[in-house]
């Protein structure tokens, strides 16, 4: 259960929703947390963005040992490659906003039932509610042997 808690927790100043008795589900102030919890996330990640490029601008150096070059194009090579993870989760939050745009954020993808507050607050880009998306797991699983 880590996975869950890691996406809210990766946004600084998170404040979990407090559903009111009776209220509606995915309701103007409800879409609004969670655009604010995505926003944040995103900021975060566009700063980690420039914090790489000036990294790699100020450290980039031509050592004359290869194995500090070597040592230097693997740290680079890890970076990018973190980075394009992050460019990617980009894309999803950007695909997340859209629905919460279109009225569609909070609904699941495969059945269009409610995928719940708290799932999507463990993983604001979320898109299948938890049955669907273990039902995914089981046939991923299968298939891969």
């Amino acid at each position: 259960m880590p996975k869950k808690k890691e996406a809210a927790s990766n946004v600084k100043g998170f404040t979990p929703y407090k559903a009111k008795k009776g209220e509606e589900y995915m309701n103007d102030q409800q879409k609004e947390h969670f655009r604010q919890i995505l926003l944040a996330w995103k900021a975060e990640l566009m700063e980690e963005v420039d914090r790489t490029v000036s990294h790699m601008k100020d450290d980039a150096a031509n050592f004359p040992d290869p194995a500090d070059r070597a040592t230097q194009e693997e740290e680079f090579s890890l970076e990018l490659r973190t980075r394009d993870r992050e460019r990617k989760l980009i894309k999803k939050i950007d695909s997340t906003m859209n629905l919460i745009d279109a009225d569609d954020y909070g609904y699941c993808e495969a059945c269009g039932i409610e995928i719940g507050i708290q799932r999507l607050e463990a993983r604001p880009t979320a898109t299948q509610c938890i049955d669907c998306k273990t039902l995914d797991e089981i046939k991923e699983k299968q298939q891969m042997g």
